[in-house]
Parts: C-alpha cells; sequence; structure tokens
C-alpha cells in the first residue's frame, strides 16, 4: 500500500511539473496572435508568412527591415488578406482544388518545368508545398474578388477618352518603371492621425533622402500590399497615374525620387527606376475566329463540358454539320447568335489559354475543347490578316489606362474602408 500511495503522489507531482510546459507548448504552436472579425490568425500563420517574405525579399537582394516593422508589415497585410477572403466567401466565391491545380499547373508552364520539377524547386528553396498551394489560392479568390467588386463596376466613357486624347495630343506616348512607398490615411482620421502618418512619411522620405536603398525603405515604412517586395510596381503608363504623379516624374531623371506627394488614400514617395516611349505605330496579326462556349457549374462539371464539346466536335468534322449551327444551338457564350463568331481578334484581347490554342490552329482548323477561366471551348479559325491598329489601340489604350487608374484608386480606398469597419484584436505585444 505504500508503495502504491508513493507512486500515485509522484504520478500526481509529475502531473503538476508536466501540465504547465504543456500548456506552454501548446500556447507556443496556437497561439493566436489577431482576431479579425470572426477569423483568427495564428503564430504559425505568421511565422510561415514571414519566412516567405523574407526569401522573397533576399531573392532581390532587398534589405530586411527590423524584425518587429517586419512582423507588423507581414501581419497588416495578412490581415487585410485575411478580411477581403472573409468577404468574397461571404459571396460565395471560391477556388476549388480543380482550379487551384490548373492555376498551379500555369505557374510551372511559365516556368518551363513540369509541375514534380516545380514542386521539387519550391522545397528545395525551403518553400512548403502546402503553404504554397493556399497561397495560390488565397490570391485566385482575392483576384475574383477585385475583378467582381472594383473592375467590373468601373466605367470609362469614351467622353472621357476623346478628353484624354485632345490633352495630350502630339504628346510623346511614355511609360515609367516605378517604385513606390504609399504611407495610408485611414478613413475619416483625425488630426492626429493624419499628422502620425505624415511624420512616417517624413521619416521614410529623410531616409531614401540620405542614401538609404529605396527597397529597403518601402519594406520598412509603406503600408501597401507591395510594400514586402520592395514597392515594386513595375511598368505604367502615363495614363494610368494620376496627373498629378506625371507631373513630378517628368521633372525626374530614373533614380530620382518624388517629394511626399498627398493624395486620398494617404502620402505618397515615388522613385523612377526608367522611363522609355511608347512604340507610336501598332501592326498586330489579327485572328478571324468563331467559338462554342460550354460554361461549368453546380450542374455541369469540367468533364460532362468537356466530353459535350468532344461530341460537337465529331458532328462538325465527320457528320458535315457546320460550326455556326452547332454555335448557336449550344454556345453559352452571347456570340451564340451570330454563330460564334468573334470577329477580327487582335492579339492580348482574348484570355491566355485562348489565345495559346487559337493562335497553333490553322485557317479552318477545329480545336479540341480547350479550357479557361469562363469554361471549355471549341475554337475554329477562320482567317488571318496583318493590321495597322495604331489608331484603334490607341483608344483602347487610353481606355484601359484610365480604368487601370480608377481601380486602383478606387480598390484602395475600399481597402481601407473594410480595414476600418471591421473588428481587428492584435495580440502580438502578449509574446
Amino acid at each position: 500500500m505504500t508503495n502504491f500511495r508513493s507512486l500515485t503522489l509522484l504520478a500526481v507531482m509529475l502531473s503538476s511539473l508536466l501540465a504547465p510546459l504543456a500548456h506552454a507548448a501548446i500556447e507556443t504552436v496556437d497561439r493566436v496572435i489577431a482576431v479579425v472579425n470572426r477569423g483568427v490568425i495564428t503564430q504559425d500563420e505568421l511565422d510561415d508568412r514571414i519566412a516567405s517574405v523574407k526569401q522573397n525579399l533576399a531573392s532581390q537582394k532587398i534589405q530586411l527591415p527590423p524584425e518587429d516593422v517586419l512582423k507588423q508589415q507581414v501581419l497588416e497585410r495578412m490581415i487585410t488578406d485575411l478580411l477581403q477572403v472573409q468577404f468574397a466567401n461571404a459571396m460565395g466565391m471560391k477556388a476549388d482544388d480543380a482550379m487551384l491545380d490548373r492555376a498551379i499547373n500555369r505557374i510551372a508552364e511559365q516556368n518551363k518545368m513540369s509541375l514534380p520539377q516545380f514542386r521539387a524547386a519550391l522545397e528545395k528553396q525551403g518553400s512548403n508545398w502546402k503553404t504554397f498551394r493556399e497561397e495560390i489560392r488565397r490570391e485566385m479568390v482575392i483576384s475574383r474578388l477585385k475583378e467582381r467588386e472594383i473592375d467590373a463596376k468601373i466605367v470609362v466613357t469614351d467622353s472621357e477618352v476623346d478628353d484624354y486624347l485632345k490633352l495630350n495630343a502630339g504628346k510623346t506616348k511614355v511609360e515609367y518603371n516605378l517604385q513606390h512607398i504609399l504611407v495610408s490615411v485611414p478613413e475619416n482620421a483625425s488630426p492626429e492621425q493624419i499628422q502620425q502618418r505624415r511624420l512616417r512619411a517624413q521619416s521614410a522620405k529623410q531616409e531614401v533622402s540620405s542614401g538609404t536603398d529605396f527597397s529597403a525603405v518601402a519594406a520598412k515604412f509603406s503600408t501597401a500590399p507591395d510594400a514586402t517586395s520592395g514597392g515594386q510596381l513595375g511598368w505604367r503608363p502615363a495614363g494610368s497615374l494620376p496627373e498629378a504623379f506625371t507631373e513630378l516624374l517628368d521633372k525626374l531623371k530614373p533614380g530620382e525620387s518624388t517629394d511626399i506627394i498627398r493624395s486620398p488614400a494617404g502620402f505618397h514617395i515615388m522613385k523612377l527606376v526608367d522611363k522609355r516611349e511608347q512604340n507610336p505605330k501598332e501592326i498586330v496579326t489579327q485572328t478571324h475566329a468563331r467559338h462554342i462556349l460550354i460554361k461549368t457549374n453546380e450542374l455541369v462539371s469540367d468533364n460532362d463540358a468537356r466530353q459535350k464539346l468532344v461530341q460537337l466536335r465529331d458532328r462538325i468534322v465527320n457528320g458535315g454539320t457546320k460550326f455556326e449551327d452547332m454555335a448557336r444551338a449550344y454556345s453559352d457564350d452571347t456570340s451564340a447568335s451570330k454563330g460564334g463568331d468573334l470577329g477580327w481578334v487582335n492579339p492580348g484581347e482574348t484570355v491566355p489559354e485562348f489565345e495559346q490554342a487559337m493562335k497553333a490552329l490553322q485557317p479552318n482548323q477545329i480545336s479540341q475543347p480547350v479550357h479557361s477561366p469562363f469554361g471549355y471551348h471549341l475554337i475554329q479559325v477562320l482567317e488571318r490578316r496583318q493590321q495597322d491598329v495604331t489608331q484603334e489601340r490607341e483608344r483602347f489604350r487610353v481606355r484601359q489606362e484610365i480604368k487601370q487608374r480608377k481601380a486602383e484608386e478606387q480598390y484602395e480606398d475600399w481597402l481601407r474602408q473594410q480595414r476600418d469597419r471591421a473588428y481587428v484584436d492584435i495580440r502580438l505585444k502578449e509574446e
């Protein structure tokens, strides 16, 4: 009996000693870093994203900001991403595994690798394959959300295009390769908040002026989504930027940066990396094509759509049925009433999957089923021609530039509103 009591007491003592350690381990692994509405961001998720950002910055040879600054920057980006995913989920927008697999396959192809090779290359760099897949899924959902909530609602009128062309008549068309720093200002910010953000922008400008690498300053101070990639904007046509920005950029030499620019979104600093003239004349290969589209949905699976088009193709090729009759009867596209006729198509006017398949066809040849974000297509090329599309492309380019500028401004404003309205409880200080 004595031995039994001793063993029981020992077990109780060990249990009481080990319990705090086990609890601490659970807290370390599962600790919630931020509560965002009804969702959470955990320590593990934050650590994974920080590791990914560090790898990205290192690959670009960008100096890392201080650890606490980087952690704050990454967490804020994760909060913004989670808010968008929550909004998308509430709208019923998701990226299923089949869509995700197709997207990753395209990324592998763009890198000239098979999927196993691409996965091996990522894991060799230290990336976790499961984490990578979820990052791509999140980006797909956010992209679809932006397209639906922002891009699809942007209207550019003919008069706006005409006014821009008149205003810039005779001027050289230019593009800017840019980096930027944005210190955003909340909607309905108090004077104290505005002053606090202004001081942050001034600190960033002071570091840039003192010779600190612009990418490192962007990673440290910018609140824009691209802060963790050094504020890289890439090449932007002049028309896609606010006039207040282009007036300042035109005065800069490559390598120079602007002073602080105030906009409704906050405080900006722009760096001109390079500048080039746009080609004033464009001659392109146009393709006259038609297609049959079968959309996929809850009732029509990928396999159903693909098999339907295989049957239609067989009827056209071997049964003597006319392509245009099949398009009128079965196509889900608005071109169905015209026998699927798309008219003359310029390069870049269709999604990449469609354009790639169309380019591979000879006149009068019919494709196998082709998958795109819209569904599955049969494509027939009727003829091709060389065409001077300078004027047409100029109007199209200007319309796209104005739309891009409007979309970016509205997207920044929309994100700021979502962030300001959300319930966010950050618990970093508990570390």
